[in-house]
């Protein structure tokens, strides 16, 4: 019995020892990141206390935030405005936020210069918000109703019911042409974002709610409830699993879209693999918290960000 329990000790060493480490862990001064993004040497980490903590990649210092403004609850008090999302186009940062009663905020940060462009008055429960190009952003409910907005005019462009179930995320593609849009049947809805128009549904790898999705080349990656990291081939139709041991809560593909990354263990750890060939790539250690998201700079860097301060640096070996 003895060398039965050294024997397990070593191999789970060994097994240990595989795991690769972040090679920097950047820590926001206060809060949980929610989201983040990368733009020529600075990283933008949006928390749960309505700040934009700027890192510089170059010397991992914090250069700069950005402060919302706080909301009321429902009982009247100030509390922080939770930051739901991110993202930068042409040097503009969209910040899409919590405001007062319930609803959603959009704003948009340049030049040092805060500006709503959506606020409680519309009456929106925002859920996702991303750039499709300099004047116009897409939105989600979680109707699943997926919005083409005009943030010159304000006005719709169109409206979309990506389907009945409720809405779980979306991502869009390189060119913000097309987005997937997931939700809680499992199923992904690929829509046209200049005329809202669903030209295929992807179906038959999640069987449950889906938490996480990415659509990078011609790949849609998605993970979910049902432990299951999904490809999608929109190419040639290929279409497959693999099986975590836990819930998939984070998810992300590399810009080609041929490494595609997940949470695969209760303990949060990430795992690469080939979407080509289904090769592994390796098992990253990630936090002790539920992983948000897994962000690629390119094909061999990528930051993974989890329910705590903490957003980990790494290199695919």
């Amino acid at each position: 019995m003895r060398y039965i329990v050294v024997y397990f000790l070593l191999f789970s060493t060994l097994f240990a020892q595989k795991l690769i480490e972040p090679l920097h862990i950047y820590k926001v001064p206060k809060g949980l990141a929610t989201d983040l993004l990368y733009n020529n040497g600075t990283l933008y980490i949006a928390t749960d206390v309505g700040k934009v903590d700027i890192f510089s990649t170059k010397t991992k210092k914090e250069i700069a935030s950005i402060t919302l403004s706080k909301i009321k609850d429902f009982m009247g008090d100030k509390i922080d405005s939770k930051i739901f999302a991110i993202d930068m186009l042409e040097n503009r940062l969209l910040i899409l936020s919590q405001d007062n009663g319930g609803y959603s905020r959009v704003a948009l940060y340049q030049n040092k210069q805060l500006k709503q462009i959506i606020s409680q008055k519309e009456r929106l429960n925002i859920i996702k918000a991303k750039f499709i190009d300099k004047n116009n952003i897409l939105i989600a409910l979680i109707s699943n109703d997926i919005i083409s907005y005009n943030i010159t005019t304000k006005k719709i462009n169109w409206d979309t019911q990506a389907s009945m179930s409720k809405f779980s995320s979306f991502a869009l593609n390189n060119k913000r042409t097309e987005v997937a849009v997931a939700d809680e049947s499992g199923d992904v809805h690929i829509i046209n974002v200049k005329n809202g128009k669903i030209v295929k549904n992807l179906t038959g790898q999640n069987v449950d709610n889906l938490f996480s999705i990415d659509f990078k080349g011609n790949i849609v990656l998605t993970g979910g409830q049902d432990r299951r990291a999904a490809i999608y081939n929109l190419n040639t139709s290929e279409k497959y699993y693999e099986t975590s041991k836990f819930f998939i809560y984070g998810v992300g593909l590399s810009p080609s879209g041929k490494i595609a990354a997940y949470s695969c263990d209760i303990h949060n750890n990430i795992k690469l693999f080939s979407t080509k060939n289904r090769v592994s790539l390796g098992k990253y250690k990630a936090t002790k918290a539920v992983v948000n998201g897994i962000y690629f700079i390119n094909e061999k860097e990528f930051f993974v960000y989890s329910n705590s301060a903490n957003v980990g640096y790494y290199q695919v070996k």
